[in-house]
């Protein structure tokens, strides 16, 4: 199956942000992205790829391991 190539301006609706934050993960090669003559393009994967390296699990059941005081 073909990767979908998406904007600058699909990738900051995606991610619900301006186009500034895409572009500026283009610019400090944070994100894979591709040059097409002067226009650039990131793959669908590397978007889910980026998105799944700044994922944070949340801790989990906190409560117990929290102590009362007496």
């Amino acid at each position: 199956m073909a990767d979908r190539y998406l904007t600058v301006a699909q990738v900051a609706e995606l991610l619900g942000t301006t186009e500034r934050f895409p572009r500026r993960l283009v610019a400090e090669r944070r994100i894979v992205f591709v040059k097409v003559g002067r226009h650039v393009r990131i793959p669908e994967s590397a978007l889910n790829a980026f998105i799944d390296a700044n994922t944070v699990q949340p801790i989990g059941d906190r409560c117990s391991s929290l102590r009362r005081a007496a």
